[in-house]
């Protein structure tokens, strides 16, 4: 009989003492002297090349193999308590595997994976084959780090049966809903509501189908899991150590160009989302402007991907599946449908169906527009969706487009509007061209410095406004919110700095205050090594990090407005300072500059005003309201599994998604921003109207203008 125990403890023996395992018995894909070397050069270039300089050492393997762990089984599905136990014989050991090059890690967890995940094959048939009490009261807990490994096989038989029996009554609920909802599809919570006041018995039909397609679908998903190769295996272990130096230092193996693209830049051709994967889930980063994801509102930042369908298909799991594959799933030809099944930060699941399309260009730029106050001050509103540079044409000695000329010409126009103030919408902005954050800051500068770089030398840099000319000298507004990163750091932080601008959002900016770089891992190989391995991949490491002029860094921390304002997305942990191995926030020295010495809030005025203001807001008391709610959803993970629990979970769900639709309810504000389902029919100007955030800048900037005498004539 199979002993695992013994196996850890030879493996860890010839770790240790003579050698490579099992070279000749795998698969031809499988090369153990390519391995060797990307073990060795990881072992050498992460510590010498990333900005922080860790060394290799028993700290690091411990942070490598957690994140080795958790990616090996991310929602504690398969491995036992005592399988964890006996992998931690490697959890100091990998600093040793890479610089020896005797990897037996991802051997011992593979073998030990694919062993669990056959039992589970063999317990799921069994389930199924016994059938499933629908109105029994089960508890589930479906959030995996709130789950401890099961402490035997019949404790995972016990959560595989829980794990069918919620994914079974989905699926029962969902044909209920379209064998009764033809005529009804607006209105799909009363579908459930009419059932539960009849107290109408099982359909054992569809209760049958829904086991079927359950049984059908656990099948392709275990049997898919066990197709991962060895190599695979092999490449996320490297991906784990990488990611021990930071969350933004990957390995990455090598792929086709199209699949090299899509891990670049997580991009969904189709719907418009940037995506990463977490643990065994496929997340989303940001939705993309102008893509058909924005356009149809629902998709969000911090979303997670549970399952893809196409209008009529059946769902297809998306735990545990790799970026590529996912992706696959969700690209489709223009004009088709897809049906994403996500579950939101706060906890609550939905199907959100896009039409696959182009992303519509004309939305990722910049636009603005000029709103009007009470007291009939004119204030410009500007949105920049991200910090955009064509430096494909510029390559090519051309002129491209780029974000800096586009905010020019439109600060231009707004100041032949006679503009008393101007807003300047950063929120959900990712950042992009350094060079643009620079160039924007000196719209609004007479020059000066603006943000310092630091590399992994410790060599600071400092990059300047070298223009005296500014395009826009009144009074200015920032807003910002969690999904505001990098470039929109350094914009806000130094505009901040200078005094030049008030900042308003919530506690904090996103923190992402490092940059990458990509190194070709076939490049400036070892001589012995030189052209005898197919290709070794890249790494993506963060060799610079980013410092405000007032000397503070933007990295962990991030952006903390002047005036802060209730979120809907208050209770997210979202950011770097909520990231495993992140950078730390530090300080270098100052640089000399000259405060912002025209028109300007006084901070502490303003504060109290916008406290006024929030109180006697009533969407930002509904906000507050709704965030709390929000959390209180986030933190209730143990599910009831039963038929009419879950049904009633639903009927709330559904209302919840139909109020949305119809404009009365806060969910168009979760990403801080005035959407909805129409928004590609609004104007810019009917899109911000009703925003509070914007209203509320609207009023500062008036009691600013007002105080100061100066409506009418700020140019």
């Amino acid at each position: 009989m199979f002993n695992f125990r013994n196996f850890i403890h030879l493996l860890l023996l010839f770790f240790l003492t003579t050698g490579t395992l099992y070279a000749k018995a795998m698969p031809l894909e499988y090369d153990a002297g390519r391995n060797r070397l990307i073990a060795y050069m990881l072992s050498h270039q992460l510590p010498a090349q990333h900005f922080g300089h860790k060394p290799l050492d028993d700290d690091l393997s411990l942070s490598a193999f957690d994140l080795y762990i958790r990616q090996l089984d991310p929602r504690k599905r398969f491995l036992l308590k005592k399988d964890i136990q006996e992998l931690q014989a490697f959890s100091k050991h990998v600093d040793e595997e890479l610089r020896r090059g005797r990897i037996v890690l991802p051997d011992a967890g593979m073998s030990m994976l694919n062993e669990r995940i056959k039992d589970v094959q063999e317990i799921t048939l069994q389930l199924l084959n016994k059938g499933f009490e629908p109105n029994s009261d089960d508890q589930l807990e479906i959030d995996p780090k709130k789950r401890a490994y099961a402490q035997d096989k019949e404790e995972l038989r016990v959560r595989w049966r829980r794990i069918l029996k919620m994914q079974i009554i989905n699926d029962y609920l969902d044909l209920l809903q379209k064998d009764n909802g033809e005529k009804d599809k607006k209105n799909r919570a009363s579908i459930l509501e009419q059932i539960i006041q009849k107290n109408e018995p099982l359909r054992q039909e569809l209760w049958q189908q829904s086991m079927e397609k359950v049984g059908k679908r656990n099948k392709y998903y275990l049997r898919r899991l066990l197709q991962s190769t060895r190599q695979e295996h092999y490449d996320r272990y490297f991906d784990a150590v990488a990611r021990a130096f930071d969350p933004h230092t990957n390995y990455m193996a090598p792929t086709s160009k199209e699949d090299f693209d899509i891990h670049m830049s997580g991009s969904l051709e189709g719907i418009g989302a940037l995506l990463r994967e977490d643990d065994g889930s496929i997340k989303v980063v940001r939705i993309i402007p102008g893509s058909a994801a924005e356009r149809q509102g629902q998709l969000g930042a911090e979303d997670t991907i549970l399952a893809v369908s196409e209008k009529d298909g059946d769902p297809v799991d998306m735990t545990e599946m790799r970026i590529r594959e996912a992706v696959s799933f969700i690209r489709g030809p223009k004009g088709t449908e897809v049906r994403l099944t996500v579950q939101k930060p706060d906890g609550k699941t939905a199907i959100i169906p896009i039409i696959r399309d182009v992303v519509q260009i004309e939305e990722t730029y910049v636009k603005s527009a000029v709103q009007k106050t009470p007291n009939g001050a004119k204030v410009g509103y500007v949105a920049i969706p991200s910090f955009y540079r064509d430096f494909e044409s510029t390559r090519n000695g051309g002129k491209g487009r780029n974000v800096t000329d586009d905010l020019r010409r439109e600060l231009h126009a707004l100041k032949l509007e006679k503009i008393n103030g101007l807003i300047v919408d950063l929120r959900n902005n990712g950042g992009g061209s350094l060079a643009d954050a620079v160039d924007i800051s000196g719209l609004f500068l007479p020059g000066g410095p603006v943000v310092q770089v630091k590399n992994s030398q410790g060599m600071v840099r400092i990059l300047e406004d070298e223009d005296p000319n500014m395009v826009y000298d009144g009074p200015l507004v920032i807003l910002v919110n969690k999904f505001s990163a990098s470039a929109s750091e350094i914009l806000a932080a130094a505009l901040q700095d200078y005094g030049r601008a008030l900042v308003i959002g919530g506690p904090h900016t996103h923190g992402k205050g490092t940059v990458q770089a990509l190194m070709d891992m076939n490049r400036n190989l070892p001589l012995l090594h030189l052209k005898k391995y197919e290709d070794l991949g890249a790494l993506k490491v963060t060799i610079q990090k980013f410092y405000r002029i007032n000397g503070k860094s933007t990295q962990f921390k991030g952006v903390e407005p002047d005036i802060v304002v209730p979120s809907i997305l208050e209770f997210l942990e979202s950011g770097e300072q909520y990231i495993d191995n992140s950078l730390p926030w530090d300080t270098v020295e100052a640089v000399d500059f000259t405060p912002w010495n025209g028109v300007r809030f006084d901070l502490g005025t303003i504060q109290k005003m916008s406290q006024v203001l929030v109180e006697q807001s009533k969407e930002f008391q509904e906000i507050k309201i709704e965030s709390a709610k929000a959390k209180e959803r986030s933190d209730k993970t143990m599910l009831s599994i039963d038929l009419r629990n879950m049904m009633m979970d639903r009927i709330e769900r559904e209302k919840d998604i139909a109020s949305a639709q119809a404009g009365d309810s806060l969910e168009h504000l979760a990403m801080d921003k005035s959407v909805d389902d129409k928004k590609e029919d609004k104007s810019l100007q009917e899109q911000i109207e009703d925003d509070p955030y914007v209203k509320m800048t609207l009023s500062l900037i008036n009691n600013l203008a007002t105080q100061n005498n100066t409506i009418g004539d700020i140019q």
